[in-house]
């Protein structure tokens, strides 16, 4: 299905070519039909003679429903702009004509109605709407003369349409889903139902879903789908749909919330802009409204200078770079200007003159996003972070380096980064010889500390590709040197000593007394166990590395299983020792507990 909305000034035949074209009367309250004026979105389709279904999404034309015109025309791909011929370009033509420029809609075509009622003005109204339409992308819009009353150049325009569906580009199914809601209801036995325009991402019954919306931010999930009104079990892009909900009542869902793949979008509520047409942003206006897809939210606006700003959203809505937005003055039904999103992330303005270097900044950056500005700002930022900013990421970036699973870092920053880890770890192991390197948590931060500094959730694989990229090695938790022994000082004596005695009898571990008075506490004993001199057990429990491998060889020539009183006999030792050993066996895998009082060998 492709879709496609109207556009127009009111009273131009818009839902009366739609009823032409597909048969069905788009006006869906009593009152649109008495009064013979479209006040919200309508909704039919029809099947083209290639085979392919074009769904319509009719919107007002009356200067009073702009806000519900732009929540129809805001996620469809396509546009068909309607002017009278016995009316000509009127005040509604320039404002939908300037909204469907500001969304960036580039697909569409331009349609001349009721020409069976003023003929001789057609070629006329052909001429200003070509000369209205110049410089947007419905400049070189194909234009059509039709009479839905009467059926003349009804046949051209369906091929018209035919072509403008064959030669618009496949839209993305494959990636992820954000669905703007323009209705939310409630149907007797299945819950609630949103519809929406399916404009890229696939929607399957049972997809875990949010919903980002004006009351309610919640998880829910599809319980069923139709398109057509026919049961669906995937729809896929372009689409119109219906989607038929858990977990939320409709009453939490409203026009302009949005349903999105979780976890794959930023939420956001301050954004940068670039004007691409309209009003100078700088005029003095600062409360506007914003419209995207289907929402409309309140903003205030922060001028850089004509062309660039910063917006800050009543509400959060799942944005991206690249995306269009339309600006409007609450009290005006004209469009003000429109903007595209430059950045979802902004950093903070402090000091005087912040405004006018982000201003230079943003003028510096293409539409499509500066990969390079946005890692250097951070100094590393995850590859995950920028794609759910809406960038495309090639993958080669000059002056950015990939490492540690997906981190892109500034080239210049990381060697700060690896300079300061050199420097901390050298200083740090100066201070204390005793230590058998520098915890990764205190090396991370020291580099928050430096500017830019190592971004908060950069944790141990970031850490550890810094110190590797600084020529030190990650042990057990701790960055040092390669090869580094701590320094054991006063405390080298009392360590041989143990190594001697357990050497001779491996499992003979000295007693409290006999550590005090070998001047071994807990921080020496650490420092040995680190440089791979001795093994504690806890409790106080004190044996040489080599000491469970000897403990097997002995353990392995018992009957098994064996009792805990059969292994203190064949290690020639007490319950204190091999009681935390036979523990130590057991949390290693090579030894098994059976029941309260035997194990036995792992073979």
């Amino acid at each position: 299905m492709y879709v496609l909305a109207t556009a127009g000034h009111v009273d131009h035949g818009k839902s009366t070519l739609v009823n032409a074209l597909t048969g069905m009367e788009p006006d869906r309250w009593a009152e649109e039909r008495k009064r013979g004026l479209t006040i919200d979105l309508g909704f039919a389709w029809t099947t083209l003679p290639s085979g392919r279904e074009l769904a319509f999404v009719d919107v007002p034309g009356h200067e009073k429903f702009l806000a519900n015109m732009l929540a129809g025309v805001g996620p469809a791909p396509i546009v068909c702009l309607v002017v009278a011929a016995d009316k000509g370009w009127q005040a509604q033509s320039s404002d939908h004509r300037d909204a469907i420029t500001a969304l960036g809609i580039t697909r569409g075509l331009v349609v001349i109605t009721r020409t069976d009622i003023a003929p001789e003005s057609v070629a006329a109204t052909e001429s200003e709407a070509r000369v209205q339409l110049q410089g947007t992308p419905l400049a070189d819009a194909p234009v059509l003369t039709v009479s839905a009353t009467t059926g003349t150049g009804l046949d051209a325009l369906v091929e018209t349409l035919d072509a403008i569906t064959a030669e618009a580009p496949a839209p993305e199914s494959e990636t992820r889903l954000r669905l703007w809601v323009d209705r939310a209801f409630t149907i007797k036995g299945a819950g609630t139902v949103v519809t929406g325009t399916l404009t890229a991402g696939t929607l399957r019954i049972g997809d875990r879903l949010r919903l980002v919306g004006e009351t309610a931010s919640a998880s829910t999930s599809v319980r069923g789908l139709q398109s057509r009104n026919s049961s669906a079990e995937v729809v896929v892009p372009s689409s119109r749909v219906a989607v038929n909900l858990r977990d939320v009542p409709a009453d939490d869902i409203h026009r302009g919330d949005a349903l999105i793949t979780d976890d794959a979008w930023p939420i956001v509520e301050v954004i940068d802009v670039r004007r691409t047409m309209g009003q100078p942003l700088d005029e003095g206006v600062h409360g506007l409204m914003l419209h995207i897809g289907t929402a409309a939210v309140p903003v205030h606006m922060r001028p850089f200078d004509a062309d660039h700003a910063r917006l800050t959203l009543e509400r959060p809505l799942p944005l991206q770079v690249t995306d269009r937005i339309v600006l409007r003055s609450p009290g005006s039904r004209n469009v003000f200007a429109g903007v595209v999103i430059l950045d979802v992330d902004p950093p903070e303005l402090g000091r005087r003159g912040a405004g006018t270097r982000r201003a230079h900044e943003l003028a510096e950056r293409p539409e499509t996003g500066d990969i390079l500005a946005e890692v250097a700002r951070r100094g590393a930022v995850e590859r995950a972070r920028l794609v759910r900013f809406g960038l495309t990421l090639p993958n080669v970036v000059e002056g950015v380096e990939e490492i540690a699973g997906g981190w892109l870092v500034h080239r210049p920053t990381l060697e700060k980064w690896v300079e300061a880890a050199r420097s901390t770890v050298k200083t740090k192991l100066a201070a204390e010889p005793l230590a058998a390197g520098v915890p990764e948590k205190a090396l991370a931060e020291e580099l928050r500390r430096v500017h830019p500094p190592l971004p908060d959730g950069g944790g141990q694989e970031l850490v550890g590709a810094i110190a590797s990229r600084a020529g030190l090695e990650t042990v057990k938790g701790m960055v040092r040197p390669p090869g580094h022994i701590a320094d054991l000082g006063p405390a080298e004596a009392g360590v041989a000593e143990v190594e001697r005695r357990l050497a001779a009898n491996p499992f003979a571990a000295p007693e409290a007394d006999d550590l005090r008075e070998l001047r071994l506490g807990v921080r020496e004993l650490a420092v040995a166990e680190s440089a791979g001199r001795l093994l504690r057990l806890g409790d106080g429990v004190v044996v040489s590395p080599r000491t469970p491998a000897q403990a097997m060889r002995l353990l392995a020539g018992l009957d098994q299983p064996f009792t805990t009183s059969a292994a203190r006999k064949a290690l020639g030792t007490t319950r204190r020792v091999v009681i935390p050993l036979l523990e130590h066996l057991d949390g290693r895998g090579w030894t098994r507990r059976i029941d309260n009082t035997s194990r036995e060998v792992v073979r």
